[in-house]
């Protein structure tokens, strides 16, 4: 697996922010992972060089504290997915749902391109990989500045 470094040249890292909606339901149910899914309104205003993938950086669910955070750029090929989506998974166990909430992120790392998977337990095996990768990678210090206004 290889990793980029962020860069400015990659476009890294990068802000986006909006209001969390509805995604598929599969995060939670399937796969036991949740995610916080961005409006299509979001995904469209994605820098141009920024290619699907997985990616990791920090959260904030309106005023919350900032957490670590592992995000997926793509078409879940997995799920032959017909629109592109955005998927934030914050590694934070969250009591309730917080649909309507703002959600900012701030992302300074790529992990790994869009992969298709044989089973859902590889794709749930390599999803918690690049959790892992995440926690490794993130310095404590890079989260200072998630407190953004857009």
């Amino acid at each position: 697996m290889s990793h980029t470094e962020p860069t400015k040249e990659n476009g890294l890292p990068f802000y986006a922010s909006g209001i969390v909606v509805k995604g598929f339901g599969r995060g939670s149910k399937d796969l036991g992972i949740p995610t916080a899914n961005f409006s299509r309104d979001v995904i469209k205003d994605l820098p141009k060089n920024i290619s699907t993938g997985v990616y990791y950086g920090w959260a904030q669910v309106e005023k919350s504290p900032v957490y670590m955070m592992v995000m997926s750029i793509g078409w879940n090929p997995f799920y032959n997915n017909v629109e592109k989506s955005m998927e934030i998974h914050i590694l934070k166990q969250f009591d309730e749902d917080f649909y309507g909430s703002n959600l900012k992120v701030k992302v300074v790392g790529f992990i790994r391109p869009e992969l298709n998977f044989n089973s859902v337990d590889e794709l749930v095996s390599t999803i918690h990989s690049d959790i892992d990768y995440a926690k490794q990678n993130l310095d404590e210090n890079e989260k200072m500045d998630v407190y953004f206004d857009l």
